[in-house]
């Protein structure tokens, strides 16, 4: 298992392999400090999509995983970037095996799309898979007691489903407050 610490952020070359079985991923990126880097994705087994898979991307990679995160028996990947290296924050990027034949992105929404997931947000991710749900923690300012604004550390659980339009998603199945002692 990978944790995903953004105040850790890696300042050096990411270059991991992830297989289940015959199948998975090898994700490479340079990781430079100018926010801009390049993230490589190479398939590892799958019959028709043997293409690396390029993609800019702002920040840089922190960790890597593999799942089945859509419960179809197919290896799916998740990567992690660190988006601002002050706040610690972060986000996901990841795609799924159509029967290790081609790939297609999951995609995962901004917190900050979602007004009851952000308020208070305050950035220190922290991402994990555990048994095909990803998991997002990160602190949030509580300012309901100006007094003290205690912080609260905020979980999110997800799973990967199918949308109306066939577009495979990260969907909030629980939202969880953690007041800190």
């Amino acid at each position: 298992m990978v944790i995903a610490n953004f105040s850790n952020a890696q300042k050096t070359k990411f270059d991991s392999t992830l297989k289940i079985g015959k199948t998975g991923y090898r994700v490479i990126c340079s990781n430079k400090p100018n926010k801009k880097n390049n993230l490589r994705v190479t398939l590892i087994g799958f019959e028709e999509n043997k293409e690396d898979l390029n993609i800019d991307i702002k920040g840089q990679v922190t960790g890597a995983e593999i799942d089945d995160l859509n419960k179809d028996g197919f290896p799916d990947l998740v990567v992690y970037i660190v988006t601002d290296n002050e706040k610690n924050q972060g986000t996901v990027f990841a795609i799924t095996s159509n029967e290790n034949k081609t790939i297609a992105p999951i995609i995962f929404p901004s917190l900050m799309d979602n007004e009851k997931y952000r308020t208070g947000y305050t950035g220190n991710d922290v991402f994990k898979l555990l048994n095909g749900t990803l998991t997002h923690k990160f602190t949030v300012t509580d300012n309901t007691n100006a007094a003290t604004q205690a912080i609260v550390a905020r979980q999110l659980l997800y799973n990967v489903v199918k949308s109306d339009n066939g577009v495979w998603k990260f969907n909030v199945i629980r939202s969880i407050d953690i007041p800190r002692p």
